[in-house]
């Protein structure tokens, strides 16, 4: 037998950012139909794009499903909060204040069975333009220097070492992606065993054998205050020469001022950023202008599948606690023993 609050009409919040040039959802309509078989459940867009959620949303709304919007402590610290649930679009959830969401009883969730796949093929996607030098190849197609390929050999993959900076899914799915390329495979994550990484093909290193060694470094750890500018400019001095960095973890796990001076002075051959520190960014960043770096704005993974899956886990975990059920993925699941959230699902 359900509990009573469990039926009891709840309001839902889609923040705008989701939302297309046409003003169409970005996921497509098929997900929002999981909200629509709710009963006693009414949802809406918020009536404009906003950088961070407040204090009104959360007194408006008993979830709210985020994309890109902040959730500060402040958006939860008045007495009329009604906020229930905070559904990240997303596997990352650096976004919210989660240790303050904890304490006001809001459960967060995110979306992690998205993610490994789209994330990991533009990992990989970024490591082989890389090595064959795809960028400056079609600059050189394009500005009528043809003749001047024989200057721009690639990188064969053969033999080369690859380095995954966090082997959580994302990571795990890049590493079984990789050893179809004869690449030597090494991890760095102090939270995975021996045994799981050999089983990928992989070696378990410390991060500093990692950086020495591997000519791609690959970030694909979550981003939390142990890994924020993980990769500083004595990391960086670790790597070869002739080495690459691909970012397709959170711009901040890297220092982004650092990164810029080694790859001026060319101490690494380049680097593959999906992510910044700060975003959007600031178009005068140095790193947009250099011919050695390959970027994309944090969407590189944005693909119809991707999205669909996304949402439909992001919004079922909204419908599942209105329902009294505990979605698959929670962030915070200490909050259920919250005044506020015990029993909720």
């Amino acid at each position: 037998m359900q509990r009573e609050s469990a039926v009891a009409p709840w309001r839902v919040g889609l923040t705008r950012d989701i939302l297309d040039s046409r003003g169409e959802p970005a996921f497509g309509r098929a997900p929002l139909a999981i909200l629509d078989a709710a009963p006693e459940l009414t949802w809406e867009y918020l009536p404009a794009v906003v950088p961070e959620l407040d204090a009104d949303h959360a007194a408006r709304y008993d979830a709210v499903y985020v994309n890109t919007a902040r959730v500060p402590a402040s958006a939860v610290a008045r007495s009329d909060c009604r906020l229930r649930v905070v559904a990240r679009h997303g596997v990352g959830y650096d976004s919210v204040d989660v240790p303050a969401m904890t304490a006001a009883g809001i459960l967060v969730t995110h979306t992690p069975s998205a993610m490994p796949r789209p994330v990991a093929t533009i990992a990989l996607t970024f490591v082989l333009a890389l090595a064959g030098k795809l960028m400056t190849k079609d600059r050189l197609t394009r500005t009528g220097r043809w003749a001047a390929r024989m200057d721009h050999m690639g990188m064969g993959l053969t033999g080369r070492t690859l380095g995954v900076v966090g082997a959580g899914r994302i990571g795990k799915e890049l590493l079984r992606m990789a050893r179809g390329f004869d690449l030597r495979l090494l991890a760095a994550d102090p939270n995975v065993d021996v045994v799981t990484l050999r089983y990928l093909g992989a070696g378990k290193v410390d991060l500093p054998t990692l950086l020495r060694e591997a000519d791609f470094v690959v970030l694909c750890c979550l981003l939390d205050g142990g890994t924020r500018h993980l990769i500083g400019a004595p990391e960086l001095a670790l790597m070869k020469p002739g080495a690459y960095l691909v970012n397709v973890a959170r711009g901040p796990v890297v220092d982004e001022p650092a990164l810029i001076d080694a790859l001026r002075a060319r101490r690494i051959a380049g680097a593959a950023l999906d992510v910044f520190e700060q975003e959007p960014v600031d178009p005068a960043n140095p790193l947009l202008a250099m011919d050695n770096v390959i970027v994309t704005p944090h969407s590189l993974c944005w693909t119809d599948e991707c999205f669909h899956n996304m949402a439909s886990t992001g919004l079922a975990s909204i419908v599942d606690v209105h329902q009294g059920r505990k979605p698959p993925f929670v962030v915070n699941p200490e909050v259920l023993d919250h005044p506020r959230a015990r029993g909720l699902c």
